[in-house]
């Protein structure tokens, strides 16, 4: 069992430090709240009065912490993790911050002599307290194969992201596209009120299409991934579908900026000559106009 350095004792850093503890790991934990310390300390850790300290003799250290400003501070503030630290030991943050920070942190700890990765988390804080986390590790495969057995105490499954950084980079993408959905999908939900339709048949409908199950894992695979634009269903028909829907929502003074913007793309796609490609080619007009 490894001496483990955990900062940062919030929601999810709490009980993913006590999933520590529980598969017998020593917890040195520092955190600015005195009681989520003393919650710890009564789990079996030992507190420390900064992080420098914590980091002292440690194997790992883990940070949990709400931002990237929050993690270059505990690292290489005054009394922080780079005070104590053997060059021998791996930080691992699990933080969500910006992934150009990630970035700056891995290179100025690199700079340093130390070792760093990233490894953020997936899924909520339920998941936390049960020990079933998604972890994204972002490494280079010896750090990930080092690190493997503990992130493991706090998950049920990890990804190699594919590199230093690449743990950040998808949990930014996956939290993007799950919190712009859940703004389509109260949109779609608001609809089906307005027009009376019940919701468990939308729900019913919406689950095994494209709708409910994403286009990543339905259409793209089939068509624009395998560079086949012939259509199964046209740009030029899901433009005119969209439109139908936003005229309908209009009528009924329901509010739609999501699909307003989808249309848009749409209109522009239709513009350079996609509208009788397959609908998956929006991918490749999002692409066109990203410069890729």
């Amino acid at each position: 069992m490894a001496q483990v350095a955990f900062i940062g004792l919030g929601q999810m850093g709490t009980p993913m430090a006590h999933n520590l503890i529980k598969q017998g790991h020593q917890l040195h934990v520092f955190d600015i709240s005195p009681a989520a310390v003393a919650e710890l300390v009564a789990l079996g850790a030992t507190g420390c009065r900064d992080a420098g300290q914590a980091a002292e003799g440690a194997e790992f250290v883990i940070t949990m912490l709400p931002n990237g400003d929050l993690v270059r501070e505990v690292l290489f503030g005054a009394d922080g993790v780079c005070s104590g630290l053997s060059p021998d030991a791996l930080v691992i943050d699990m933080s969500t911050i910006h992934p150009l920070q990630t970035d700056r942190l891995a290179q100025e700890m690199q700079a340093k002599g130390f070792s760093f990765m990233d490894a953020p988390v997936g899924r909520t804080s339920d998941h936390a307290q049960a020990g079933t986390l998604l972890i994204l590790a972002g490494g280079t495969q010896q750090q990930v194969e080092r690190a493997t057995p503990l992130l493991m105490a706090m998950g049920s499954e990890l990804v190699n992201a594919g590199g230093p950084g690449m743990g950040i980079r998808v949990k930014l993408i996956n939290n993007y596209m799950s919190i712009a959905l859940n703004t389509l999908s109260a949109e779609a939900a608001v609809l089906c009120e307005a027009l009376g339709l019940s919701f468990d048949i939308a729900l019913q409908v919406m689950s095994g299409t494209p709708a409910g199950k994403g286009h990543f894992t339905t259409t793209w695979p089939n068509k624009v991934l395998k560079g086949d634009l012939t259509p199964a269903f046209m740009i030029d028909l899901a433009h005119k579908d969209l439109g139908i829907a936003l005229d309908v929502a209009n009528q009924l003074h329901v509010t739609m900026p999501m699909g307003a913007a989808s249309r848009e793309v749409y209109n522009q796609a239709r513009a350079n000559g996609r509208g009788r490609q397959d609908w998956s080619a929006i991918l490749q007009q999002v692409r066109s106009q990203s410069g890729l």
